[in-house]
């Protein structure tokens, strides 16, 4: 059975247990604890993966010569589908009606939300290199840079790193298959994520307030991820059939809209990028890796939409061409500062909007705290779709791909 069709079947039935069954405060305890688990066990084997497959992606782009060109062409990506992306969105939400509001909710605590860009930075280079792989597996980034550093170490010495060579090669190959058996279990795994899902949507809709903006997120996302992007291939030489690529992305999709984490739903890239779409290991894994770090567009464009929306439910003044221009800056900026919130990428983006805003709206995100796993989940859902595509592009211009049948995607 194909994986997507896997994961739509779990995500399903995860739906149906969510809406039918009553609420119940131990049940939603242990549904939390569950999401946690099941979290877990989707990044199990992702750290290792990315350590060997990368640095030996590294290691043979550099012998060929086409790192450099190959990490040039992936960043002009992320820049402009950053710009478009939540260009889009904002334009969109400016036509939204304002005639309703928010209410404001009343919180005894009011979350320390910071990006902590400075211990962020340190983590990159902690004072022993090897730390990285112990790590929680959380922020990756880290592990990105020991990986860059393994694969240039490769390339000093031919004849004493041969061995090595064929180690690093031999265990991303065979991590990639540990983490192919847990992907083939992640349709039992996503009812647990799809279900609680569900009970949280469903409480949301019973609160009256926010259709407004799910409709609004909802058919922007679907505009974008089934409309938009899949007509921006149409630019590649030769002609391909995007909706090709659009299929092969069905599996990380679902992933990634019910779990909102991006790491949970990178072992599912990686093999789809491989597997389905022949995209070879030293394009894919390099892309997959740069996007999913920087280009965080979707969940910035989910927070600059949810902070307009705030910004005209409680402000009689509206918005200023300049102000617009300025969350579009603020947005854009954080997108690439996510790489440390692999799990609620839009909910420390819209906090860090709001507090470079200002004006009495330091706190506005509170108010869309009963929708955030919402946000976090049309966020994620659009950074993947993005990666997707991307790295396909990229892959296509570079000439490291192998084309497939749709009949052979997995």
């Amino acid at each position: 059975m194909k994986v997507w069709v896997k994961l739509l079947i779990g995500s399903a039935l995860g739906i149906v247990l969510g809406l039918i069954i009553p609420e119940n405060q131990r049940l939603t305890e242990t549904l939390v604890w569950l999401e946690h688990f099941v979290l877990r066990v989707g990044r199990y084997a992702l750290v290792p993966v990315l350590v060997f497959s990368l640095s030996i992606a590294i290691f043979e782009l550099r012998q060929d010569r086409q790192f450099w060109p190959l990490v040039l062409k992936n960043f002009l990506l992320i820049a402009s589908v950053t710009v478009f992306v939540i260009f889009a969105g904002i334009l969109a939400t400016l036509f939204l009606p304002s005639s309703y509001r928010i209410p404001i909710l009343i919180e005894e605590q009011v979350d320390a939300v910071r990006l902590n860009i400075a211990g962020n930075i340190n983590a990159l280079f902690p004072f022993n290199m090897l730390s990285v792989l112990a790590g929680d597996g959380v922020f990756l980034f880290p592990v990105y840079v020991f990986a860059f550093f393994l694969g240039i170490g490769l390339s000093y010495d031919r004849t004493y790193s041969k061995p090595v060579i064929s180690l690093v090669d031999a265990l991303a190959r065979i991590f990639y298959h540990i983490a192919a058996f847990f992907i083939e279990i992640l349709g039992f795994i996503i009812i647990v994520l799809s279900c609680y899902w569900a009970i949280r949507f469903r409480e949301a809709l019973q609160a009256g307030v926010f259709f407004d903006l799910i409709v609004l997120l909802g058919v922007l996302s679907v505009v974008l991820a089934f409309g938009i992007l899949p007509l921006f291939l149409y630019f590649l030489k030769p002609k391909i059939n995007p909706w090709a690529v659009l299929y092969g992305s069905l599996g990380p999709a679902i992933a990634a809209f019910f779990s909102g984490d991006i790491n949970f739903t990178l072992p599912v890239l990686l093999r789809h990028s491989k597997e389905s779409f022949g995209i070879r290991r030293r394009s894919g894994t390099v892309s997959l890796t740069l996007f999913t770090t920087f280009c965080r567009a979707g969940s910035s464009m989910v927070a600059a939409v949810a902070f307009i929306v705030i910004i005209k439910s409680y402000s009689s003044l509206g918005i200023t061409a300049v102000e617009v221009m300025a969350i579009c800056v603020r947005a854009f900026a954080v997108s690439f500062l996510l790489a440390s919130r692999p799990g609620d990428g839009a909910y420390f983006a819209l906090a860090a909007l709001c507090l470079g805003y200002g004006r009495g709206f330091e706190a506005g995100y509170i108010i869309l705290k009963p929708l955030m796993f919402y946000l976090i989940a049309i966020g994620a859902f659009l950074d993947v779709m993005i990666a997707s595509f991307a790295s396909y592009a990229c892959a296509r211009m570079s000439g490291f791909i192998e084309e497939k049948t749709m009949g052979k995607f997995i």
